[in-house]
């Protein structure tokens, strides 16, 4: 290995706090992409190996919009889970015009349905069957619904208005739309998922008991010019491409700040969103970035660079059980502070090519085992 090719993780910032081991209680992803088929097989490995439960992403084709489809599918994620890895699937059902209030009390009531998922038609892969931001009104009776049986709204959190800058969105939504739900339904627990912007955070910091926001890898790690550039070399990256898209530095300081200051308002949701790399690599790319292979690693070393690795737990682990009222894993994970290099891709059999995981090919300072 050359020595002059320092890993961007492992080199570029050096360690604060000399912690050479640690054990948390096992995490949990509150958002997660595992796709379906082969996809499903593939990379849901990824994360089984470390979480013991993951809140599942429902925007499939067809998306997964009844409680039937959402057993269904669950007996799918069952099924790709390797023999040797516990894990719990937590189901969201997809918000479409056509959810009902019944659709909600049958699905609370089954319990296998955790949350509902609210993507604003045409903000981000397979959402064109969610409600628009101005049709959402409409819904007020099935969210009503989700208010009385404790049902969480997990909102995809942009404007799709075509005439807001895409750096601009997030924010917009957060005035125009957040604000205005969180009033409206005092007693809807609400999730802004993968915040980017200092005014998502701000917001939840400050919004009513009830109202959470969850933070990717990739935007505590990365701002925007990281879609540009990477460890000194220049040109667009593909893989560090995600909706919401990479903000400023001034964002993800302000990101990093809040899942690091151990406000139970704030826990690990990956976003883990996996592509074939020639979807990815394309002159039309998808948005999505996979962070399911290191994602507590690189969590890690986010928290390691601010002195805060006590507050990890926390992020991971304690904060997202808490908001949705599930018992604490049981389980411990080891962390070592010890290099390993990430592939550059994961197969999926009948594909021409893998998945480009975030940081392919890089040390990866931190290494985890479930206990």
């Amino acid at each position: 290995e050359d020595p002059a090719r320092a890993s961007f993780l492992v080199s570029q910032f050096p360690p604060r706090q000399p912690v050479a081991t640690m054990e948390i209680i096992a995490p949990d992803d509150m958002h997660l992409h595992v796709r379906d088929g082969a996809m499903m097989q593939a990379v849901l490995p990824s994360t089984t190996r470390l979480f013991e439960r993951a809140i599942i992403m429902p925007n499939l084709v067809p998306p997964v919009s009844t409680l039937l489809m959402a057993l269904e599918y669950r007996t799918r994620v069952m099924a790709a889970v390797p023999a040797d890895h516990t894990f719990e699937p937590l189901m969201t059902l997809y918000l479409t015009k056509q959810t009902t209030p019944e659709d909600i009390r049958q699905a609370a009531a089954d319990g296998t349905v955790k949350a509902v998922k609210w993507y604003p038609a045409g903000a981000t892969t397979n959402s064109e069957a969610g409600v628009k931001e101005t049709e959402v009104a409409t819904l007020l009776p099935t969210l009503t619904a989700m208010a009385e049986v404790g049902m969480p709204l997990l909102c995809h959190g942009e404007s799709t208005d075509g005439s807001v800058d895409v750096f601009d969105r997030e924010a917009e939504w957060v005035v125009k739309v957040l604000t205005k739900l969180v009033d409206l339904l005092p007693t809807l627990k609400i999730v802004m998922e993968h915040i980017t912007t200092k005014e998502g955070v701000d917001f939840v910091k400050s919004a009513r008991a009830g109202v959470a926001g969850t933070l990717t890898v990739q935007h505590l790690m990365l701002n925007r010019n990281a879609l540009f550039s990477h460890n000194g070399v220049g040109g667009l990256r593909p893989h560090h491409y995600c909706l919401p898209v990479l903000k400023r530095e001034v964002h993800r300081l302000a990101l990093v700040e809040a899942a690091t200051s151990g406000s139970g308002k704030f826990f690990a949701g990956t976003d883990s969103a996996p592509h074939p790399q020639d979807k990815k690599e394309n002159m039309c790319g998808c948005a999505g970035c996979f962070t399911a292979p290191a994602a507590l690693e690189l969590y890690a070393h986010v928290f390691e660079q601010e002195g805060k690795l006590d507050k990890l737990e926390a992020f991971t682990s304690t904060n997202g059980a808490d908001f949705y009222g599930l018992p604490r894993n049981t389980r411990k994970v080891k962390l070592t502070k010890e290099a390993w290099t990430l592939p550059e891709s994961f197969p999926v059999a009948g594909l021409p090519t893998g998945v480009v995981p975030l940081c392919a090919g890089e040390a990866i300072a931190w290494k985890a085992v479930l206990l």
